[in-house]
């Protein structure tokens, strides 16, 4: 495999809406929680090619990580041509960039979510847009020129008229990388409890804030070349790398606390419970797994569905098996797909209303 993802699930706190593997703060636990990530490396080495593609950092707020800590990791990682770190703006410094250039990190996906106080203090985030500026630039600084920024819309209390300041707000930044979610808060939470009923009134104009998304950062030259990511258009291809490869259906393996694999036709998923993930590697073992046998008509719907996503056309092949070619010409009939019979892709009109078009698309 040539993709590698590392989970660090420190954070300073628990954004409401955060449903990832997290836990708040345990600073006297990052330098054994990376001494147990790289026993569980040492354990999977095999798997991994000699030259990696991609490694992905994420969390959790991976910059959170005690600093001697995360150079430590940093350091005995493989090489790979794509070294991803995800952050949260407030704990970027001069050097905190300085030490992820100094070990190998090429691009940083900034955790901005929103640039307007108000939206900020309803997600539990600390950073201020000041704050996202300051660390941009400390960045900048530093000499990393593949930046992405992560923005959510459908928040409680956002009007389209913050959607559109944040969007230009990160646009005057000018990355060249944006990613744009929709905001999901699970049925339970408390952010779900506390929001429920504005949550509702902003599920029902999601589809205006997306096509607003879509029309915004394309007129700035972005690409949006997968559902919720954009890459600004040019000579270089800023397309997430690692991100690719999961669309595309590539292996990959996962370190960490709840980090989830696909290999050899297996997907498994580590113990989401620090405390044993911990004891199992100080013991040298492998932590407890679920694992799941993937079929290859599994595989092959995944693929589909994943890869519509992008803006390239899937070519069919075997993929063909799970495509319902009655949907697929009425689809196009419809403007929603274009085919040849051998690819297959979504129209723009048939990207907006994404996962309706591919379910209907499967057998």
């Amino acid at each position: 495999m040539r993709h590698l993802y590392v989970h660090l699930p420190f954070c300073a706190q628990r954004c409401g809406y955060c449903d990832f593997v997290t836990v708040v703060g345990r600073g006297a636990q990052h330098g054994p929680y990376v001494d147990a990530l790289l026993h569980e490396l040492e354990l999977e080495r095999e798997l991994l090619a000699p030259q990696l593609e991609t490694v992905f950092l994420g969390g959790g707020t991976p910059t959170f990580t005690e600093p001697r800590a995360l150079a430590r990791l940093l350091g005995a990682l493989p090489d790979a041509a794509e070294v991803t770190v995800e952050a949260n703006p407030e704990t970027v410094t001069q050097a905190l960039a300085a030490l992820l250039r100094r070990f190998g990190v090429n691009r940083v996906s900034l955790g901005v979510q929103s640039f307007q106080p108000h939206l900020l203090d309803v997600l539990d985030r600390v950073a201020k847009p000041d704050t996202v500026r300051r660390a941009f630039y400390d960045l900048r600084d530093a000499g990393f020129d593949n930046i992405s920024l992560d923005l959510i819309y459908g928040i409680p209390g956002q009007s389209p008229a913050d959607l559109e300041t944040d969007l230009g707000a990160a646009i005057e930044l000018g990355p060249e990388h944006l990613s744009c979610y929709e905001l999901e808060a699970k049925p339970g939470t408390r952010f779900s409890h506390a929001h429920g009923g504005e949550l509702q009134r902003q599920a029902e104009t999601m589809e205006s804030y997306f096509e607003l998304v879509v029309d915004r950062l394309t007129a700035a030259g972005y690409r949006w070349y997968e559902t919720a990511n954009f890459c600004r258009e040019g000579d270089l291809d800023l397309r997430s790398r690692h991100n690719l490869a999961y669309w595309l259906g590539r292996d990959y393996l996962g370190l960490g606390v709840g980090a989830v694999s696909t290999v050899d036709g297996r997907r498994w998923r580590n113990t989401p419970r620090l405390a044993a993930y911990m004891e199992a590697l100080e013991a040298r073992s492998r932590p407890q797994r679920e694992v799941e046998p993937l079929s290859d008509e599994v595989r092959r719907r995944e693929r589909v569905m994943l890869g519509l996503r992008l803006d390239e056309p899937l070519v069919l092949g075997e993929l063909a098996q799970v495509v319902d070619q009655d949907a697929m010409k009425r689809l196009a009939h419809l403007g929603l797909v274009r085919t040849d019979m051998r690819t297959l892709a979504l129209t723009a009109r048939g990207r907006f209303l994404g996962g309706g078009v591919t379910a209907d698309l499967l057998v």
